[in-house]
């Protein structure tokens, strides 16, 4: 018996593939950095082959190498999302994300406007 993916499987398995093809020049694709008014980190979106990638943590995360996360504050850690940045067929334009001050809910649009206009740094929120 075979499985299928769904269609947003199937992307971001296309999206993690894409961005392991990075390898350690993954620092040096970061193209955009997006954070909150607080300046948390919300999610990085990364050049690839086949396009743009977003990477959101959406869950509590630690903030260095040597952090832990606070898990009195927060309840649980979840994974990071990768995905696609361009919607697809039956894709919304909302990506969910979270920072330090709770769940977020990222438009794909707004990214991709601010990507195209050679935005480094973009405040949500």
């Amino acid at each position: 018996m075979t499985t299928r993916l769904t269609a947003t499987g199937t992307r971001q398995r296309q999206a993690q593939q894409a961005l392991d093809e990075l390898g350690p020049a993954k620092a040096q694709s970061e193209r955009m950095s997006v954070q909150c008014p607080r300046a948390h980190h919300v999610a990085a979106i990364y050049d690839t082959r086949i396009g743009p990638v977003i990477l959101t943590h959406p869950g509590a995360h630690a903030h260095g190498s040597k952090d832990f996360v606070d898990t009195g504050h927060h309840a649980a850690r979840r994974a990071d999302r990768l995905d696609l940045l361009e919607a697809g067929d039956g894709v919304g334009d909302d990506v969910p994300a979270w920072c330090d001050c709770g769940p977020v809910q990222l438009s794909r649009t707004h990214l991709l406007d601010r990507l195209r206009a050679g935005e480094r740094k973009v405040i949500v929120g």
